[in-house]
């Protein structure tokens, strides 16, 4: 099945339905001005180019929601990438503050990934002793005493609501 995000199926619709409108035309056409002493074949004819008009007046109408979707989505496209771009910012800057070394740095962006301490092991080539020790340092520097903590901290900091260790609290 094609991601229905892709437009090629639409725009098929609408080549196929373009083509229709085309061939109806003619015949309408034809119907009118093929033969002078040929009179059109009553209400038949209007109705059918009532329905071709419909029909043009359709595809110009989906040709419109077709580029009003496209630029919808690369708008939110870009607004996605801004706010994954701007969530990664917030992590390295609470990363930054606690000062953490390389090692540890790659263990807790792991650990938001959600990595267990095993799967952090597997993924750095460490012993899972060398992983736990890296994880304690994390959560002394950070002040967090443990993995749920920690991630509360983070998600809480990029909510805009994290409270830092000796900081009054506003009411």
């Amino acid at each position: 099945m094609t991601d229905p995000a892709k437009p090629l199926v639409l725009v098929l619709l609408i080549a196929a339905q373009t083509l229709c409108a085309v061939v109806f035309l003619g015949d309408i056409i034809a119907d009118f001005f093929g033969n002078a002493e040929h009179e059109p074949e009553g209400s038949h004819t209007y109705i059918e180019a009532l329905a071709t008009f419909a029909l043009i007046a359709a595809i110009a109408v989906e040709i419109r929601i077709l580029i009003w979707l496209l630029r919808r989505k690369a708008h939110l496209e870009q607004a996605l990438s801004t706010a994954q771009n701007a969530v990664q910012e917030v992590i390295d800057t609470e990363l930054d503050s606690w000062n953490l070394t390389p090692a540890e740095r790659d263990v807790a962006m792991f650990l938001i990934k959600g990595l267990s301490t095993s799967e952090i092991a597997d993924m750095r080539g460490s012993a899972e002793g060398t992983v736990k020790a890296q994880l304690n340092a994390i959560y002394r520097k950070s002040g967090c005493g443990s993995r749920t903590e920690l991630m509360s901290a983070l998600v809480d900091t990029l909510m805009g609501q994290r409270v830092r260790p000796g900081t009054a609290v506003q009411g």
